[in-house]
């Protein structure tokens, strides 16, 4: 951001968010120094002021109420799952004082707070990623204030006003998490971007961008577009009920649900036989364009189908009346890129089926996929030739590969999965992230090194330049 616009942000905006960061520096000085209980004592309250069972069904009614996203059970299960996970994450962890001691290398590791977080939560997960980010904010004894999406504003209100109550129960200062007023503007979360200690970004990649540009140290995401493999060494049943399970939940809007599926010529039939069996519905090749011309508006994704109830779909696919009972909508593609926009992210219920010679050819497909969107993100593959998800976990440009998985419940952590649970998920460099991980609570604290002296560790020069010298000469 150049220093005129800055400025004008400072003029324009400055007051409702300095008042935000005096009353959050107040707090989290207060809040600096307790121990490791207490910060484990103010993790569990704000779990709790959302996994609390009426309290997650009334948030979830309201973000779909709000935001026309998703459906109301999943949105239940998301909440209490991703908090219940997280929270069994963190209280596992350290994260005051000596958290590190390496003996043989001298260096003793203390964690400190890292002050104030700015945390910008999308729509598509108003109540869950908010508490998601401010309890690893929580847990390295900072302050966090949320910038949430407009149209998820009230459920974010509502879970925000839990989570202090929650913290004024157990004695800790409320202004530890606080919210941004509405309206909230692009210009009110640049200020704050611009104002805190941290700045952490889940949704559009206009907010990421401008995260990286605030000058505020940042951890922004990139999109998802998951393509998984199916080969023909697969357990072909398995494979399409997990697809399934993690395709349909809350309506698709999750990053991490499959987009598109690749799958090898000598069980392409059968394959696809299982997804059907699953509730899946292949939509005849004649109203592709049809799905194509209804998903997408002005070249944008069409608002009133993302993350929509499958009867809906099909009824504005124009499908026939047995396609009102399908959980999800299949439709066959060749090409990838900017012509063929089925090979993209879609937030909803419809899965790009691609047919492969061979699982070299599916490998170099789902290549092409990534590469036009959602690359660093995640690819799944169902196999029981394991030597190939190396392969893929060697060469792919992707953060994750996900083995047997329903995707979405295994990319942002899963009790069969050894990834750390979260709402954000880093895609590396590959989406210019400054994260290649699942986001945790390490990202919210600065480390301390305590070095002490060693036995000297120098090696002679012939051990460190002697290969070169051999072969090349001094």
């Amino acid at each position: 951001m150049s220093s005129a616009a800055a400025l004008s942000v400072a003029s324009d905006e400055q007051s409702p968010v300095a008042e935000l960061m005096a009353r959050a520096r107040a707090a989290q000085k207060a809040f600096a120094n307790v121990d490791q209980e207490r910060a484990d004592e103010a993790v569990r309250a704000l779990a709790w002021a959302l996994y609390k069972p009426e309290r997650a069904q009334e948030l979830a009614e309201l973000a779909v109420e709000d935001t026309g996203l998703g459906n109301v059970p999943d949105k239940v299960v998301k909440k209490q799952r991703k908090t219940f996970g997280t929270l069994r994450d963190l209280l596992r962890a350290k994260s005051v004082g000596e958290i590190e001691r390496d003996e043989k290398r001298g260096l003793v590791k203390f964690a400190k707070p890292m002050g104030v977080v700015g945390a910008v939560t999308p729509s598509t997960n108003p109540g869950a990623t908010p508490v998601n980010k401010a309890m690893m904010a929580i847990k390295g004894r900072n302050a966090i204030i949320i910038a949430p999406s407009p149209l998820g504003y009230r459920t974010t209100q509502k879970v925000v006003d839990y989570m202090r109550a929650e913290l004024k129960r157990i004695g800790l200062p409320e202004d530890l998490v606080q919210i941004i007023p509405a309206p909230v503007t692009k210009e009110t979360t640049q200020a704050l971007m611009n104002a805190v200690d941290l700045v952490v970004v889940t949704g559009s990649q206009d907010n990421v961008r401008r995260a990286y540009s605030s000058g505020t140290p940042a951890i922004g995401v990139g999109a998802g577009n998951v393509p998984v493999i199916i080969d023909e060494t697969a357990d072909l049943d398995a494979a399409a009920r997990k697809i399934c399970a993690s395709k349909i939940f809350d309506n698709a809007t999750s990053c991490s649900s499959e987009n598109a599926v690749v799958i090898v010529d000598a069980v392409y039939d059968q394959a696809i036989a299982a997804l059907e069996r699953v509730g899946g519905y292949l939509i005849e090749p004649a109203r592709k364009d049809r799905v194509i011309t209804e998903l997408w508006k002005n070249g944008k994704l069409n608002r009133h189908l993302l993350a929509r109830e499958a009867p809906l779909l099909a009824k504005a696919f124009g499908l026939p009346e047995e396609a009102q009972e399908a959980k999800f909508f299949m439709v066959e593609e060749t090409g990838v890129g900017r012509g063929y926009p089925l090979s993209g992210e879609k937030l909803a219920l419809v899965l790009t089926v691609y047919r492969a010679p061979d699982f070299a050819s599916a490998k170099t497909k789902v290549g092409e996929i990534l590469d036009f969107q959602g690359k660093g993100h995640s690819l799944g593959l169902h196999t029981t030739n394991l030597d190939r998800a190396r392969e893929l976990a060697e060469d792919m440009d992707v953060v994750r590969v996900l083995v047997n998985f329903a995707h979405t419940f295994g990319n942002g952590g899963g009790f069969d999965s050894g990834l750390e649970f979260t709402l954000t998920m880093g895609c590396g460099s590959w989406q210019k992230n400054s994260i290649s991980e699942n986001l945790n609570y390490r990202h919210f604290l600065n480390i301390t090194h305590l070095v002490t002296p060693i036995p000297e560790d120098r090696p002679s020069e012939e051990e460190l330049f002697g290969p070169h010298w051999a072969k090349y000469g001094k």
